[in-house]
């Protein structure tokens, strides 16, 4: 059976596939990343883990996996295939796409950035499905974008694209490590509302889900951080759709895992918000944390499928 493997790199863990022609996940594992030992080790980890899906699909599907594709955080040159920078793992100009073909015995490879991997696989197969024009955001420790248009994502010029994250909602407001102050990222991730509560619950552990659930039990003083939050995002999400005009909206990441409680109050403020612009549909991600996944395996075939033009014309 052909097949490609697919990596999704985080900070903590990794997540792999054997992905099938038509999407299917033929196999699946999780390791950790292990980036206490430093970003050599990190690197050798996932060379490793690709090896052992190799291996394992040679003895399971019969033949070797036809390509290989692996989605990774920070900054991504995916053009080149060079993980440029990550400071979560610590490496710098690390050429993922040549390491990788080479233990995989030189079969292509495709890098690409994490978010928008996720957001390739939610606009193709996921929340976003059918629509020509979306936006993936997720709200995790920070915040980004993918901008989907047609079946591709747009990475833009120097592969910055879609960094909402740090659209200033908050002008001279809270220091962010971009250098810049008053970010979205800053006010509405789900690291920023589980701060916020955290300090204003008196405890330490508490997070943002702990926060959606106060909310919904009707403690005023969540019910403020929550909306303060839901009102920097509408306001980064405004600026988007008017630059972007997206048909779909797909929110994702741990703070829509509070559901109605995050949407109900986000459609409103969006739409209290929007004067000339068209109002986009805001769905919740479908994928949850496969996405990363799902989008490495569809980068990988994307491969395949670019390549088989010029392979034709060679063998004529």
């Amino acid at each position: 059976m052909r097949h490609v493997i697919a990596l999704d790199v985080g900070g903590t863990g990794m997540k792999a596939a054997l992905v099938g022609a038509d999407g299917t996940l033929l196999h699946e594992a999780r390791r950790a990343t292990g980036r206490r030992r430093g970003p050599e080790a990190v690197v050798e980890t996932i060379l490793g883990f690709a090896e052992e899906l190799r291996a394992l699909g040679q003895e399971r599907f019969g033949e070797p996996a036809a390509a290989a594709g692996v989605a990774v955080p920070g900054i991504v040159d995916a053009e080149n295939g060079i993980a440029v920078y990550a400071a979560n793992l610590g490496w710098r100009d690390v050429p993922m796409r040549e390491l990788l073909s080479r233990r995989l015995d030189g079969i292509p490879v495709a890098l690409g950035h994490d978010v928008r991997t996720g957001g390739l696989a939610e606009g193709r197969i996921g929340a976003g499905n059918g629509a020509d024009r979306f936006l993936f955001v997720p709200l995790g420790t920070g915040i980004a974008g993918a901008i989907g248009i047609g079946d591709r994502i747009e990475a833009g010029a120097h592969g910055y694209a879609g960094e909402i994250g740090h659209i200033v909602v908050r002008p001279g407001g809270t220091d962010c490590g971009c250098g810049q102050r008053g970010c979205l990222e800053r006010y509405a991730s789900a690291s920023a509302v589980s701060l916020a509560w955290a300090e204003a619950s008196g405890d330490p552990e508490a997070d943002a889900a702990d926060c959606a659930k106060a909310v919904e039990s009707g403690d005023p003083t969540a019910v403020r951080i929550w909306q303060e939050a839901v009102d920097a995002l509408a306001d980064g999400l405004v600026t988007a759709l008017t630059l972007l005009d997206p048909r779909t909206l797909i929110i994702g990441g741990g703070l829509a895992e509070a559901g109605e409680t995050l949407f109900t109050p986000l459609r409103a403020a969006v739409e209290e918000r929007v004067t000339f612009q068209k109002l986009p549909v805001i769905v919740p991600a479908a994928l949850g944390d496969t996405a990363g996944c799902l989008g490495a395996g569809l980068l990988a075939w994307d491969l395949l499928a670019d390549q088989r033009p010029i392979d034709s014309e060679v063998s004529a």
